[in-house]
């Protein structure tokens, strides 16, 4: 038993390295693929932090694995202003605009590798509830209007369903309080009932009280995977980054102003990393997805304005092109370290939370 749970732990270890090694290295290729568009020297490209342990040259560049293996960083000539000789393949002697192509390429990579992932996995295959119905909850308008176990409901309102979110999607936004029609398969018999649904209030995904219409049903485990062609699939991927780009800056709102609390909306690595070895207990699809949440992520929360992040790089290049001419060395030395602090104890407090939220032995 014990050697078994060993071994798990080492998987589920390397699982991880690797989970967050690629959401690295596609971040880091943006810049370092922009850099060289515009014409900066890229010096080095690490995998990973602290000493370097093996690497090799090319076309002007060292590609490095350094010891500590989570993090990287890619290096250009001339990024720090201090530094900085004036020759032309300098960070710092570019124009404003080919500094923010380099500084957007790596959340813009994040944001393309997302999309190709969810292409990824429509064309896989998603694993879907069909329709049949599983458990009835009792003095719901489904249970009192005869539908029974393992009845397959096929159409709503003339509109056909095949996979059961198609039938919650229908269902839920239906708060008129007037009966649907649907049409149910039982065994070889076509039926038709009316059915009302029941007007609650429940809170959605942000914690926010909201009103649906429900009918009192379960889904029955039964799963099939749905296959798409490839323009399928590119639409479908397309639309759920949407989606969840969307949900992301929603959600994101709402912890600035207050709409949803801290403690249990945040996640850091240890978080992270939990939520990847359950993922992969589930399968290649519930991993990739995760990886394309959380690249989504990654693109969102490097875009705020904040120093240190890309989006506080591209805000100097923003006050640079108001003013003229860019904040003074010490005042972007100041600014940046007074972030700095911030972002540590933001990640102290965050990596706290995963503690006592993941960890068992911190579970009451």
């Amino acid at each position: 038993m014990g050697q078994g749970r060993g071994k798990k732990i080492v998987l589920t270890f390397l699982i991880v390295l690797v989970f967050f090694s690629i959401l690295i290295i596609v971040h880091e290729f943006g810049h370092m693929l922009m850099a060289k568009r515009v014409g900066v020297k890229v010096e080095r490209f690490s995998l990973g932090l602290g000493k370097k342990v093996f690497g090799i040259k090319r076309g002007g560049t060292e590609y490095v694995i350094s010891a500590f293996p989570f993090g990287g960083y890619v290096k250009l000539a001339g990024d720090n202003p201090v530094e900085c000789k004036g020759t032309a393949d300098e960070f710092f002697s570019k124009s404003p605009l080919k500094r923010f192509l380099v500084i957007i390429g790596g959340p813009f990579t994040n944001y393309i590798f997302a999309f190709v992932l969810f292409t990824a996995i429509f064309m896989i295959g998603v694993p879907s509830l069909t329709t049949r119905v599983g458990r009835l909850l009792p003095d719901y308008p489904a249970q009192v209007s005869g539908v029974k176990e393992g009845d397959l409901i096929f159409e709503i309102d003339g509109k056909e369903v095949v996979y059961w979110e198609d039938l919650v999607g229908i269902v839920q936004k239906d708060t008129r309080g007037i009966p649907l029609k649907f049409k149910v398969k039982r065994r070889s018999r076509i039926l038709t009932f009316w059915i009302a649904p029941k007007v609650i209030k429940t809170k959605n995904i942000f914690g926010q009280e909201t009103t649906v219409g429900m009918i009192g049903i379960a889904p029955k485990e039964e799963i099939i995977f749905v296959k798409h062609n490839l323009l399928e699939a590119v639409t479908l991927g397309g639309k759920r980054l949407i989606a969840l780009t969307n949900r992301t800056y929603k959600g994101l709102w709402l912890l600035i102003t207050g709409g949803l609390p801290v403690r249990e909306s945040l996640t850091g690595p240890i978080g992270i990393a939990f939520l990847i070895g359950e993922a992969a207990k589930l399968g290649i699809v519930h991993l990739l997805s995760l990886m394309a949440y959380i690249n989504i992520a990654l693109a969102v929360f490097n875009l705020l304005p904040f120093p240190i992040l890309d989006g506080g790089h591209i805000l100097f290049l923003a006050v640079e092109k108001l003013r003229g001419k860019p904040l003074s060395v010490r005042t972007q030395e100041t600014v940046s370290q007074v972030a700095l602090y911030i972002l540590i104890a933001f990640a102290l407090f965050v990596t706290w939370n995963d503690i006592t939220k993941f960890l068992p032995f911190m579970r009451k």
